[in-house]
This record gives C-alpha cells, structure tokens and sequence, in this order.
C-alpha cells in the first residue's frame, strides 16, 4: 500500500528523530531542487542473463552488478551510470548510489537527479534515507508496501546555506568513514565467527575434533555407518488450533513449538523430556531446535528422540550440521519427508565418543556465542553512534 498522507504532515508531528532542523533553516520540497524519475517498464522476453546491458531492479541497487540483463531496445534516458542516486520503491524504500557500470533504470527503481546549485547533491543524498524510513515506518503493512514518486517529490528537506551544506558533508563524511571502517571489520569477525562455526561442526562428525589423527576421507577408529531412522526416532507432534495458542505465558501453561520454533503457549503438552525439533515446512524447513521439558509440539514440528546408544545432544548437533533444508522437495512450499530423512547414512561414534564430542563443541561454540554476543552490541553501538552523528548534523549542531 502507499502512503496515504504528506511528508510534511510526518514530520510536522515530531514523531522521528532525523527530520528535525536547526531553528534558522528553511525548508524546501525535494522536487524544487531535484528531479525524480521513474524507471521503464522493459519486457520481460528481453531479460537474460548475459549479453545485454545491467538491468537495475530493486534487489540490485546497493550492488556492484545485477540478478538480470537487457538484451532489447532501450532508451539512452534510461541509462544509469556510477554514482547515479537510486532509491528502490517497494518494500524497504532505500536510497544508494549506484556502484555498477552503465546499466538500465528499470521499473519500480527511479533516480534523483539534483537540478540546483543551491542544494549540494551530497547533502541531498546525506538527508534522503531518514526521511525514507520514516515514511515506510508510516506506510501501511497489510500488502507490500509502495512508495509514490510524488511522495518522494514532496519530501521537505531541511535547507541550510549552501556553504553550511557543504561543510556538514565534510564533517559527516569523515566522521562516518572512520565508523563505517569500523562497522565493516565488524561483519567481517561476524562472518568468520560463522565459518569457524561451520568448520567446528564438520570437524566434530568427521571425528576431528576429539581425535586428530584421524585422516581425510577415512572412518575413524571404533565410528559407525548407519541409516538415521537406526539412531533416533522421528514423528510429527500434534494440530493444536491458533485460538488455543496464547502469545503470553500464565501459570498453568505451557510452551508451545512449530517448526520455526516457539510459537506460544497451550493449556495441552504432548512431550516431556529433551528432543530435537525439526521444521516441516516453508522457507525455513530443516530448522533444529533443542527443546527441554513439558511443552506442545505442533504438526509442523518434527519430534525427534534418541535410540539407545545416542546421546540427546549429540543427535541435536548433528542434526544441525546435516543442514537438512537440502532435502526438502517442492518450489511453492518446501517441505520435508521423514521417511527420506530416515533413509539418510549418517557417521555415528561410540556413546563415549559421542560425550566427548559435545563437551568439546558446546565449549567452543559458547565462546563463539559470547564473540558474537559482543559483535552485535558493538555493531548496535555503532548505529547509534550514526544516528547521534546524523541528528547534530540535522539540527545545526554538529559544525
């Protein structure tokens, strides 16, 4: 849905922090200093995925090349070019430059095209993403939320002098590059965190973690092959209606999961104990999560349970390591067979070996909880760090 009132009427109300202004600016309409223009609708038979040129569609407007190319006749108006100011009019409405090489200003993508030597074009691009945001924030949610070029052409952008413009810029920019250097090394420990993780788990159930002369492509010593329906059991929990799910916990309750994971709480259990619950179906399908006590266990939960000989945490990582999403079968609504699921051949150690293994894993993998524990506040530091920088730059405070 589109927004169903004015920009200005947003931030008349004081309601979003970054579209204040400093008490001695004026006030002007992004179409009296801009020009927006709407992408073209190309042809779907022409997209292909080499030949052509770019074909810039909302997913691709923060990236350095695109999903889709154009391979048909176009017109030289529609060609974008490196540093073009793009902003993407379904979902999230976001500005970015464009990093690419010349490509094509597709539908549902327009580009900002500053018209006056008044209003710096960096300034412009500096004020357009928190006016963005506040219009999405205020936008219905009930379909797919879509941004009007007329509303981005009555956005009312603060107007300082231009030399007060260009030295906020100045300022802003080399405050945020030293925080944007920082936010970046940040992702990058976050993503190494992640492959240590992976390699973490391939170790544990190739045996390398608690033996390491074990060697590549060789059954370690005293390890097993076996069907997965020989070292646990599965089953699908049981329907509950929505209207029985309450979101708040009360005494007398209790917790209630699906196939993503907690969904509520039920007057009604069906297990008690420790299991692994594995999604049945949809976009998230294969999902484990360990579940411990008295709890329901929907229809779309796989219910899985140690056979003799297994440990209950053991079989729950190695589960999550066998990232089980690869054998869901349908495009519409992915989902799981359990009869396929118990048919897999799965390494399995001794029970002993087994212990061993998921002291070892779960003491690696809480320090690299903790890592990322700190990753994220630092990261969530950092962004409020840039909303302090952008509101003082807002408000005339920060030069």
């Amino acid at each position: 849905m589109a927004l169903g009132r004015k920009p200005i009427e947003i931030v008349n109300e004081g309601k979003h922090q970054l579209l204040v202004k400093a008490e001695h600016w004026n006030r002007i309409y992004l179409k009296e200093v801009a020009k927006v223009q709407n992408g073209y609708a190309f042809s779907s038979k022409n997209f292909v995925k080499t030949g052509g040129l770019p074909l810039i569609r909302i997913r691709d407007i923060d990236s350095t090349s695109t999903v889709d190319r154009f391979d048909g006749e176009y017109s030289d108006e529609f060609i974008v070019t490196k540093g073009d100011v793009l902003i993407g009019m379904d979902g999230d409405f976001k500005v970015a430059r464009w990093k690419g090489d010349d490509a094509l200003l597709n539908q549902r993508v327009c580009r900002i095209i500053p018209k006056s030597k008044d209003f710096d074009s960096k300034f412009l691009f500096i004020c357009l993403q928190p006016y963005l945001n506040a219009i999405n924030e205020e936008t219905s949610s009930v379909t797919v939320k879509h941004l009007s070029s007329r509303t981005i052409e009555e956005i009312p952008l603060p107007y300082p002098p231009l030399p007060e413009q260009q030295a906020i810029v100045s300022k802003i920019e080399e405050l945020l590059s030293d925080l944007e250097n920082g936010k970046q090394q940040l992702i990058l420990a976050q993503q190494q965190i992640k492959i240590y993780r992976q390699s973490l788990l391939k170790w544990a159930f190739e045996g390398k973690l608690t033996n390491k002369n074990v060697k590549e492509g060789e059954l370690p010593e005293g390890w097993k092959i076996a069907p997965l329906g020989n070292i646990c059991d599965m089953k699908a929990g049981f329907f509950v209606k929505a209207v029985e799910i309450q979101k708040e916990y009360n005494e007398g309750l209790f917790p209630c999961y699906g196939g993503n994971g907690l969904r509520g709480y039920t007057e009604s259990y069906t297990h008690k104990g420790t299991f692994s619950l594995i999604g049945r179906q949809g976009a998230l399908c294969g999902n484990v999560h360990r579940v411990n006590g008295v709890f329901h266990a929907t229809e779309h939960a796989v219910v899985t349970s140690a056979k003799d000989g297994i440990d209950t945490d053991w079989l729950f990582h190695k589960l999550t390591a066998m990232k089980l999403n690869q054998y869901s079968a349908g495009a519409a609504q992915p989902g799981l067979s359990v009869n396929k699921l118990l048919k897999i051949e799965v390494l399995f150690p001794t029970l002993k070996e087994q212990k061993l293994i998921v002291d070892e894993l779960e003491s690696k993998l809480t320090v690299c909880d903790k890592i990322e524990e700190t990753i994220s506040q630092s990261l969530q530091q950092a962004e409020s760090l840039r909303q302090s920088i952008l509101k003082k730059a807002f408000e005339g405070k920060l030069v």
